[in-house]
């Protein structure tokens, strides 16, 4: 047997760890794939999970880590061939099933998708459940009717992984963005990466009436909470909301004033679920036509396994800008 190390979570009694540690390599069985990671990335909710703040995993211990791309090392399915390169995102990966944070990862095969023409495997990284998610939120939002003439695209949490990759998308697509921070001295790389307006979040939480006047076409939301309480109130008829974080809270208080008065829709964003074919087509698309321009600029730092617990903690505390690439 070969051992290979992986950022490992534990929780015991109650009591949370986490680090790295030497596990033996298994043999893929039918239907799944063995794959040498190569890059993975660090989104809010392997913050979570990697510091125990919340309770991300449903079985311990488990390797952290939501985000995989690397080459088959074995296949027990017709689909890959050692050789292959692949990306994984989401599934059951750092909640039930062992994740990315990791030298070698072992999945089934469904889970899997051929990496792209037009993306290294450390671009994918660089956008990996984040710019998945983005490109997810764009396509319901289109699906279900926005258009750039329907007014600007507010995207909340604009700093943060999803949603610096969120501007550039939804810029390439001809969308007006206005993007809201917290953090003020950001407003120069934001407008670099297609915000034509920086809001502050003070602009955004205020309201007073079950519907406001309508500011915005629609919107990307990836905090949740009273961000979202008071988006719903001032989208213009028709819009849609794209829901995908609650780093502001869960609860949402609304009213139904919004939905029947001016059929403004919400849109819940499960990029961890989103169905194969679905996900297939989107990473195509972010090799392509959706693929950010600013990608570059939007990865901030490279880091090394050893250093998670460390980034975990910035991420958490809101020090972290853009997207953050684990090199394994």
């Amino acid at each position: 047997m070969t051992s290979y190390k992986a950022f490992r979570i534990h929780r015991d009694n109650a009591q949370h760890s986490a680090g790295i540690e030497a596990l033996e390599l298994q043999t893929p069985d039918k239907g799944e794939i063995l794959i040498r990671v190569q890059y993975s990335s660090i989104n809010y909710k392997d913050a979570l999970a990697g510091t125990g703040k919340a309770q991300i995993l449903r079985r311990y211990p488990l390797t952290g880590g939501i985000d995989a791309c690397g080459e088959v090392a074995e296949s027990g399915d017709k689909r890959f061939k050692p050789g292959d390169t692949v990306i994984v995102t989401g599934y059951e990966l750092s909640t039930t099933a062992d994740g990315g944070y990791a030298e070698y990862l072992r999945v089934p095969a469904d889970w899997a998708v051929p990496l792209p023409q037009g993306l290294s495997a450390s671009q994918s990284m660089i956008l990996g459940t984040a710019g998945f998610t983005a490109a997810l939120a764009l396509h319901r939002m289109e699906t279900n009717g926005q258009r750039p003439d329907m007014g600007p695209i507010l995207i909340t949490g604009a700093t943060g992984g999803v949603g610096c990759i969120a501007v550039n998308i939804f810029d390439g697509e001809g969308f007006e963005v206005h993007a809201v921070t917290g953090k003020a001295d950001q407003q120069a790389y934001l407008e670099h990466l297609g915000a034509q307006e920086v809001l502050g979040r003070e602009q955004v939480n205020s309201y007073h009436h079950a519907l406001e006047r309508g500011v915005w076409g629609g919107a990307v939301d990836n905090v949740g909470g009273k961000t979202l309480s008071s988006i719903t109130r001032k989208i213009r008829p028709w819009g849609n909301i794209a829901a995908i974080g609650l780093a502001g809270g869960h609860d949402l208080n609304t009213t139904v004033m919004p939905f029947i008065l001016r059929g403004v829709s919400l849109l819940g964003i499960n990029s961890s679920g989103c169905p194969g074919e679905i996900r297939e087509e989107l990473w195509q698309r972010l090799a392509t036509d959706l693929r950010p321009r600013h990608l570059d600029d939007i990865l901030t730092q490279t880091v090394s396994m050893e250093q998670l617990p460390e980034i975990f903690e910035q991420m958490l505390a809101g020090k972290i800008v853009g997207r953050t690439l684990v090199t394994l």
